[in-house]
């Protein structure tokens, strides 16, 4: 989740700490509105894999967000 919010953090100029309350709310949010299993599915993806040495341990979510947010 730390990559999600240093893009968002660089994307909007917000401080690190303001981008974590931001995406901290917008998690909830989906989360209370999708289907009770994909709140777990997004915990796991978003989920501390500090121990996981995986190129990208969000499974390309952060891809996805990039091109929401406007990455190229």
């Amino acid at each position: 989740m730390n990559e999600i919010i240093k893009m968002v953090a660089s994307k909007t100029g917000m401080s690190e700490s303001v981008a974590k309350i931001a995406v901290d709310v917008v998690v909830s949010q989906l989360k209370s509105k999708l289907p009770a299993g994909v709140g777990s599915q997004i915990d796991s993806l978003l989920g501390d894999n500090s121990s996981a040495k995986s190129s990208n341990p969000l499974g390309g979510l952060t891809d996805k967000l990039g091109g929401i947010l406007g990455k190229k």
